[in-house]
């Protein structure tokens, strides 16, 4: 049904109603994706430690059981977003959050390869929904113009989850013995726990869909149901059909879009879970590596910062997102191309995080903020995000331990990985040109006065 009646506000008024949404949809969004982060990447750092001769890991097995992860990832990201909608996002996303969180509990007492690769095809199916699903639900509290700066302010999640995990394991690293277990065990109890933890309160401050929130009154619901031109309202209760999908999966922009975000999955996780090893090499210990992790992502979260804020004043993405791939482009060939010397080596994995990190939320708002509706935004968060972590089961085999310390497999497999992305970001920003050419003519016009951006 349609907003009951036209809502008017002073600025000052909206502004203020912003603010409070600001602080009621976010905040929780983003602790969520940080412990489901944690969840997923601190095996990178029980690695460092004594995990692999405890579990007799050997060869590629490390690898599979951080590429085993992205199948029931993958394949369950479009279901979970059908299924958030049917079940309202503060039951369906508790949910999942309860299911990693009691799975990585359970990490931390496997005994062998064949427990671990369990776990890491359990946690994986829990958290499919959580990224595709925070992404679809924000994209319906703001206008265009406002969701920049809330889609990096959630994406950066990411990297502080990614920062923290090497302070949080360095910490850990001290706890070897306590109670009869080992570091790494402690690693995943202690993270599995405070999941639980979280998962309680998920449940009472998850917010729903705007329609739903029953933290607004009437005619707040109403205004940004106008605000955002009335999308929610016009398709919550529609479901998604086979000729839905065959109509997304029709448009060409759609795959131009995956791959885009596929560009930026692969440098992003091949980091994310191979910093420490690679800061390792650089000839520190354990806890000193985990501490050296962190400036990178430092890093990457000033440059998200600083291009969400020019990107939301300018109304523009494109720009940004090639501009990430360059500094990408410049830290992969200075890692490729210095030896021995420890400061470019540095700079160039502080460059290479700020570069895909700094991409990817651009992309994401880019790419989502140009569908229509809960049916395409549906479809189209799940099919971005899981298309694109197909790029999270070739990370983990770039970096393998025989290619040290120089890994110039890894580098140039993310250097053709960034080169694509320039190509794809170009092809996708003609056909954004291409549709609003025909908009402009009168063609193609969205049901509600949609429009593209650039």
């Amino acid at each position: 049904m349609e907003p009951a009646m036209d809502v008017t506000m002073s600025k000052e008024e909206e502004a203020r109603l912003v603010r409070r949404i600001d602080r009621r949809v976010l905040p929780m969004l983003f602790l969520i994706y940080i412990v489901a982060f944690l969840d997923r990447a601190n095996v990178s750092s029980a690695l460092t430690m004594s995990m692999p001769e405890e579990l007799g890991l050997t060869g590629q097995q490390p690898n599979t059981a951080l590429a085993v992860f992205f199948v029931p990832y993958i394949l369950c990201e479009i279901p979970s977003n059908m299924l958030m909608k049917r079940f309202t996002p503060h039951v369906w996303l508790s949910f999942c959050i309860l299911g990693f969180g009691v799975v990585m509990l359970c990490q931390g007492f496997v005994k062998n390869f064949g427990g671990l690769v369990t776990t890491r095809f359990f946690l994986g199916l829990f958290e499919a929904g959580i990224f595709p699903g925070s992404f679809y639900l924000i994209s319906f509290w703001y206008k265009r113009e406002e969701a920049q700066e809330r889609f990096t302010f959630y994406f950066c999640s990411v990297i502080v989850a990614s920062a923290f995990g090497g302070l949080l394991a360095s910490g850990i690293a001290e706890m070897d013995g306590l109670g009869g277990l080992s570091n790494w065990r402690w690693i995943f109890i202690l993270e599995g726990i405070l999941t639980i933890v979280v998962a309680a309160i998920a449940f009472f401050w998850v917010s729903d869909f705007p329609a739903e929130a029953n933290w607004l009154s009437q005619a707040e619901k109403d205004f940004v149901l106008q605000k955002t031109r009335g999308e929610e309202s016009e398709k919550l209760d529609g479901k998604v059909t086979m000729a839905d999908l065959a109509g997304f999966f029709k448009d060409p922009k759609n795959y131009f879009g995956a791959l885009m975000y596929f560009s930026v999955v692969v440098p992003v996780y091949a980091f994310a879970y191979f910093t420490p090893t690679i800061v390792r090499t650089l000839g520190y210990s354990v806890v000193q590596t985990q501490l050296h992790s962190v400036p990178p992502f430092a890093a990457a979260l000033g440059l998200c910062a600083i291009l969400a804020y020019l990107s939301g004043r300018t109304k523009t993405r494109m720009p940004y997102v090639l501009f990430s791939a360059g500094i990408l482009i410049i830290g992969l060939a200075l890692l490729m191309t210095t030896r021995g010397n420890f400061s470019a080596q540095y700079a160039g994995i502080c460059m290479v995080c700020m570069g895909a990190f700094g991409a990817g939320a651009i992309v994401i708002c880019w790419y989502l903020m140009n569908l229509e509706g809960h049916k395409q935004r549906s479809i189209g968060s799940g099919w971005m995000i899981s298309f694109g972590n197909t790029g999270g089961i070739l990370a983990p085999f770039a970096f393998l331990p025989r290619y040290a310390p120089e890994y110039t497999p890894g580098y140039s497999t993310c250097m053709a990985v960034a080169s694509l992305g320039i190509i794809v970001t170009l092809c996708y920003a003609l056909l954004v040109m291409r549709d609003r050419r025909r908009m402009a003519r009168g063609a193609s016009a969205g049901k509600n006065g949609h429009t593209l951006s650039l």
